[in-house]
C-alpha cells in the first residue's frame, strides 16, 4: 500500500531489472528517543521480511542518506530511484542533498505516498483554513481515492543477494534517549496496524461521531502511530472504513474529514509555510495579538523539568501528560487543553511552543509529524500551531495573555465529559 514503492516496481519491471528497497537509518532525529526507534525498527523488520518473499533485496543503510545512498547507487548500477514525500524541513534537506550527490545520469523521482491527494497537486499553496480546501481535495478524490494494484513476486533477482540485516548493529549506531521506554499498548508493523484498523471498525466506529471527544470513552481509532511510520497507510483506512457508510454513515463522514481533509490541511501548511514549527508561521492577526499579551502576567509560571513530570496545580492537565509519558499517547481533545494550558503558564508564546513542541515530540508515538504542528488525525494528533498561535483558527473573545486566541479552561472540559474519572485514571 506504498504508491512510491508501486512506482518503483514498475519502472523495474519495464526496464526488466531488479528492485531495491534502502532505508537510510540516521543516529538520531529531533527529539525521538528508543520509544520511536523501537516501534520504527521492528516494522522495518516486517518489512524486510515481506521483501525477501517478494525477492526483493531490502537494505538498512547506516548513516544519512547523502553519505551512504549515492554510493549504494554506484555500487549496484542503479538506473533510477524513487523516494517517498514528507514535508518536513529536515526530511526535504535529506532529499535535496541526495539529489546533489546522484550521478548526473541517475533519475530521481518524489512521490507523495504520504497522502491521498499528493500535497502539490491538492493546492499550490498555503491554505487558509480546512473549508478552502476541502473542496479541492473531494474533488480530487475520485482520482487518488483508488485500490491499489498489487505488489508482485519481482521476476528480476539481483546479481548478488543482500546481505541479511544486522539489526543489532542498527540499534548499537542510534545515538537517542533511552531513558523513554517502549510501550506496551501499541505492537509495530503492519500486521498489527490493519489488526487496530479491523478492532476500530468493528469496535469503535458506530460511536467514532459521538464520543470521539470523551476522553473517557474508547471512540478513537488509535491508528496514528502505524499511519506515522507509515506501517499502514491513511489511504488503506479510508478505503476500509468506507465500506461500511451506509450503517455508520455520520461517523464515516467525520472520519474521512479528519484522517483526509485535515491530516492534508497539515501537510499543506507545513510545506507551504516554512515557519511551520514557530510563531512567526502565525497568521498576522495571531502574531498581533500574542505581541499585544505577550507581557500581561501569567497565573501561573512552570519551568520545563515541572511540566515533563505533570507536576502542575491542574490535575487534569498533569492526568493528561502522564498519560502521554506511560502510553506514548495522549487523547486528541486533552492534546488542545494541554498546548492551550502551556501557553498560559510559560513566560511567552515562543517558550510556550518550544516547550510543547519538545514534550510532544519526545513522548508522542506520533511527534515529530507535521499533524502534530497543526493538524488533527482523529482527535489524536493535537494541534500545536493551532493550540497556542490559532492557525486554522479565527480571532475569538479578547482576554488576557491569550489575546484573541481560542480559550480551553477546566471549568469546559468538566461540561464535556467526566473529569474526575480521567483524573483518577492517571493520577501520580
Amino acid at each position: 500500500d506504498n504508491w512510491a514503492f508501486l512506482y518503483a516496481q514498475r519502472l523495474a519491471l519495464k526496464q526488466e531489472l531488479p528492485l531495491h528497497v534502502c532505508f537510510c537509518l540516521v543516529p538520531k532525529f529531533l527529539d525521538a528517543t528508543i520509544r520511536h526507534y523501537g516501534f520504527m525498527l521492528r516494522g522495518l523488520q516486517e518489512v524486510a521480511k515481506e521483501c525477501t518473499e517478494l525477492n526483493i533485496p531490502f537494505h538498512v543503510l547506516l548513516g544519512y542518506a547523502k553519505d551512504v545512498l549515492p554510493a549504494f547507487v554506484v555500487r549496484h548500477g542503479v538506473g533510477g530511484l524513487v523516494t517517498d514525500f514528507c514535508p518536513l524541513r529536515i526530511p526535504q534537506q535529506w532529499v535535496e542533498d541526495v539529489r546533489e550527490r546522484l550521478p548526473e545520469d541517475v533519475p530521481f523521482a518524489q512521490v507523495d505516498a504520504h497522502n491521498i491527494v499528493p500535497c502539490w497537486v491538492s493546492s499550490p499553496k498555503q491554505e487558509y483554513t480546512a473549508w478552502t480546501i476541502r473542496s479541492k481535495i473531494h474533488r480530487q478524490l475520485p482520482e487518488f481515492l483508488t485500490e491499489f494494484p498489487p505488489v508482485i513476486q519481482h521476476p528480476y533477482p539481483p546479481s548478488t543477494p543482500a546481505e541479511p540485516v544486522a539489526w543489532e548493529a542498527c540499534d548499537s549506531s542510534l545515538q537517542v534517549d533511552r531513558t523513554v521506554k517502549e510501550v506496551a499498548w501499541a505492537t509495530p508493523g503492519t500486521a498489527a496496524g490493519l489488526a487496530v484498523l479491523q478492532s476500530f471498525i468493528a469496535e469503535r466506529l458506530e460511536s467514532y461521531s459521538s464520543h470521539r471527544n470523551n476522553p473517557n470513552k474508547a471512540a478513537l481509532s488509535n491508528l496514528s502511530p502505524w499511519f506515522h511510520f507509515g506501517q499502514i497507510s491513511t489511504q488503506r483506512a479510508i478505503l476500509e472504513v468506507r465500506k461500511h457508510h451506509r450503517k455508520y454513515q455520520e461517523s464515516v463522514d467525520v472520519f474521512v474529514e479528519e484522517a483526509v481533509v485535515r491530516r492534508e490541511l497539515s501537510d499543506n501548511f507545513c510545506y507551504y509555510n516554512k515557519n511551520y514549527d514557530s510563531v512567526q508561521g502565525a497568521y498576522d492577526w495571531a502574531q498581533t495579538t500574542l505581541k499585544l499579551h505577550a507581557k500581561d502576567k501569567r497565573p501561573f509560571l512552570y519551568k520545563l523539568q515541572e511540566l515533563e513530570q505533570g507536576n502542575t496545580h491542574d490535575p487534569l492537565w498533569n492526568a493528561a501528560q502522564l498519560q502521554m509519558v506511560q502510553e506514548g499517547k495522549m487523547h486528541g481533545f486533552l492534546r488542545m487543553y494541554w498546548a492551550k494550558k502551556i501557553l498560559e503558564w510559560t513566560r511567552s508564546p515562543e517558550e510556550a511552543l518550544q516547550f510543547a513542541i519538545y514534550l510532544n515530540d519526545r513522548y508522542e508515538l506520533d511527534g515529530r509529524d507535521p499533524n502534530g504542528y497543526v493538524g488533527k488525525l482523529q482527535k489524536v494528533a493535537w494541534r500545536c500551531l493551532w493550540s497556542i498561535c490559532g492557525i486554522h483558527d479565527h480571532g475569538w473573545t479578547e482576554r488576557a495573555v491569550f489575546g484573541k486566541i481560542r480559550y480551553m479552561n477546566y471549568a469546559g472540559c468538566k461540561r464535556k465529559f467526566d473529569v474526575g474519572q480521567f483524573e483518577r485514571r492517571y493520577s501520580p
